[in-house]
């Protein structure tokens, strides 16, 4: 899996330090290029400043903006038109789900239910083409 990661690009929106952390080196180690934000307002910065990775990671609850605001300014704004996104929270609830598919998520992955290793196969099922919405741990 890791050759095919190489040059792949994810960025990584969370407001807790040990999950950025963490998932971050679990994504390098995998091959991908790994940026990441501490909160939508960085994220936001970097994302109006050019970064166009190919798949976001996004937290749903952070202080401030939450991911859904994010999600839609992105959209709103044009912001990395290409990128994949999986929304990753710890937030499960169904309407939760759906308000994510219908805003334009590619998946959605419960972080309480799910390894990191879990995560890194839902982001290299989305950048394939597909969905991990029938994944939704």
């Amino acid at each position: 899996m890791e050759e095919k990661n190489i040059g792949k690009k994810i960025f990584i929106v969370d407001d807790d330090k040990f999950l950025l952390n963490m998932y971050s080196s679990k994504f390098a180690g995998k091959g991908f290029d790994v940026e990441h934000t501490l909160g939508s307002a960085d994220a936001l910065d970097k994302l109006r400043g050019g970064a166009d990775p190919d798949v976001i990671l996004l937290d749903i609850v952070m202080p401030g903006m939450d991911g859904f605001e994010l999600l839609s300014t992105i959209k709103t704004e044009g912001l990395a038109p290409h990128a994949k996104v999986l929304m990753f929270s710890s937030l499960g609830q169904e309407a939760d789900i759906e308000k994510s598919r219908t805003m334009g998520a590619n998946g959605y992955v419960i972080k309480a239910l799910a390894t990191p290793s879990e995560v890194v196969e839902q982001v290299v099922t989305i950048l394939e083409g597909g969905d991990s919405f029938a994944h939704a741990y």
